[in-house]
């Protein structure tokens, strides 16, 4: 009787109490589903905010349009980044449980204090006209600068730690042992991307408008209501969750191996520090040991304890006398640190295509702030442009996992249908082509602004705003197919013991790309100000901007990096 009851628990997982999780009654897309609806009420607050903060930058915190977009772009991409200290804490010490909680209340508190700040005009800058060019509005300075930046930087410390939890938490939940796990764990990545859509949908129209129409005070408060029901809505999960047991520092294991693989490569022409060569393995933590059974045999039951040949120079981190006992390392580990090596130049080839989608949240906006903004008699606030991809998003997302996916496994016969890396490729593509149509938009635009004789009036323009929409449109099905796609290879191809951490690479690319679009805006605005004394993104108005040749200096970039990509993609052998 016991024996069953061993053989139905998962071995490695625990549930919210610590105790032992029963296969029939932990884990599944019901436990997931929660997971599910939680992200939809964070997203919810996290993108209500960054989506129209720009505008709140220039307008109420009167910072310049390139500073408003560099803050933005600073602020989410150490949200992104954090994620990866997220899923770090998630592998080494916390459950992704435990680390949710603790973040949303980080959250919390952050968006409370912005809040606050938005509420009380005294914790802001004085109210100024925009009529006058010449007279700059004072910004936001002193303590009211500390208080916007000490409640922007909880809010991307919560948001961190909450995308380096809540996706692999979710994921967590299937049975990645049988094809039937595997194919819902497939789907759950698919449809954490549509309810990332979902929270986006309701933040750029309800929450944008209350933001535009009731004051920030009202905007900034939705958010924080959104992410404390967020709290008892993952709680309600918590008696069918399984989370998996910290395995302690993944990183302290990589840099191990690689230390040793380096100084044995060194040593290796000294005969007392010989190498396990493909035939032998001494791994103490293999059953054959454990068992006493041959060597053979256990090299034939368990594949994964045999070297292989790529990256070859990190075999010899196994060596037969180590110069240190702290330096012993086994065939698993070096196998693991392999495969992280193997993902990295796929990460680093997506950051372009988010620095890309960095110009949705600053320069993008800003452009439809000068353009018609109305739909008839119904006037749009520009931060609610993302609504275009989202929209699509929502109806592609399903479509493709319940049309595409099925029919492209008929085709080729396998299990996956369309690989995770043929999906990151067609976003790469996809942005590309958003670059090329943002550019020749912005020539569009430029075009009525001097024909209509509005290049230095606030005025709006006579070009509908829709225009814009197209890029949105591009970037967003681009986004779709690349982070769901990143999300489920990370976790899919990443060992065990690491599965948070490099699930965290998706949000790490995103903000490497928040990131990459700063330094590129500042590094545009200093060459072409030595070198034509007219900077590209420089002044207080944007019909002074060359941002059509920013826009295709990005789509060349992007065309490069492709390139790059395909480089890596070809050679890339999967784990599984």
């Amino acid at each position: 009787m016991e024996d069953g009851r061993q053989l139905n628990t998962w071995e490695g997982y625990v549930n919210w109490r610590n105790r032992p999780v029963m296969r029939d009654q932990h884990g599944g897309m019901i436990a997931a589903s929660f997971v599910l609806v939680v992200e939809i009420l964070e997203n919810l607050a996290f993108l209500a905010n960054a989506s129209n903060l720009v505008l709140y930058l220039s307008k109420f915190m009167h910072y310049s349009p390139s500073s408003s977009a560099n803050i933005v772009t600073n602020f989410m991409g150490t949200a992104f980044l954090l994620a990866l200290l997220g899923g770090f804490l998630s592998d080494a010490f916390f459950t992704t449980y435990r680390l949710y909680l603790t973040s949303a209340a980080i959250e919390f508190v952050g968006l409370l204090i912005l809040t606050v700040q938005a509420h009380m005009p005294s914790l802001k800058p004085p109210v100024c006209a925009f009529t006058s060019t010449e007279i700059p509005c004072e910004k936001a300075n002193g303590h009211k600068e500390t208080m916007l930046f000490i409640g922007l930087y909880l809010v991307a410390l919560g948001v961190g730690g909450i995308k380096g939890s809540l996706p692999p938490h979710g994921a967590e939940q299937f049975d990645d042992t049988t094809p039937q796990g595997r194919k819902q764990r497939s789907s759950f990545f698919n449809y954490f991307v549509f309810c990332l859509s979902c929270g986006g949908l309701i933040a750029v129209t309800f929450v944008i408008w209350i933001e535009d129409n009731k004051g920030w005070k009202w905007g900034f408060g939705v958010a924080t209501v959104a992410i404390l029901t967020s709290i008892p809505v993952f709680l309600l999960g918590s008696p069918i969750y399984r989370t998996k047991i910290p395995a302690g520092s993944p990183i302290t294991t990589m840099f191990k191996v690689l230390f040793a693989a380096v100084y044995n490569n060194c040593k290796s022409k000294n005969p007392n520090n010989e190498v396990i060569g493909m035939e032998t393995t001494t791994s103490p933590s293999t059953d054959s040991i454990e068992t006493g059974k041959e060597e053979s045999d256990a090299q034939v039951k368990v594949p994964s304890q045999t070297l292989t040949e790529d990256l070859k120079f990190l075999n010899k981190a196994i060596a037969e006398k180590p110069v240190s006992p702290m330096l012993q390392c086994t065939v698993k580990e070096v196998e693991e640190v392999k495969v992280v090596l193997r993902i990295i130049p796929v990460f680093m080839c997506t950051i372009m295509l988010n620095c890309c989608l960095a110009q949705l949240s600053t320069f993008s906006v800003q452009q439809a702030a000068t353009m018609n903004t109305k739909i008839g008699s119904l006037k749009v606030p520009p931060a609610s442009l993302p609504v275009f991809p989202i929209i699509f998003v929502m109806i592609i997302a399903p479509t493709y996992n319940h049309v595409i996916v099925p029919f492209a496994r008929k085709v080729t016969k396998t299990e996956m249908g369309i690989t995770h890396l043929q999906r990151i490729g067609t976003g790469l593509i996809l942005s590309i082509v958003a670059m090329a149509m943002a550019a020749l938009v912005e020539i569009k635009r430029k075009k009525v602004a001097v024909e209509s004789g509005l290049l230095d009036s606030a005025e709006p323009l006579p070009i509908t705003f829709l225009w814009i929409a197209l890029q949105y449109l591009f970037l967003g099905s681009a986004d779709l197919f690349t982070l769901a796609g990143m999300m489920e290879f990370f976790f899919t191809e990443a060992p065990t013991s690491m599965r948070s951490l490099a699930t965290s690479l998706s949000w790490a690319s995103l903000s490497m790309g928040y990131y990459f679009s700063s330094v590129l805006i500042s590094i545009v605005k200093n060459v072409t100000s030595i070198v034509r004394h007219t900077t590209w993104l420089a002044g207080s108005n944007l019909n002074h901007y060359h941002l059509e040749r920013f826009y295709w200096l990005m789509c060349v970039l992007s065309g490069l990096n492709f390139f790059h990509y395909l480089f890596w993609a070809n050679r890339y052998k999967y784990r599984t």
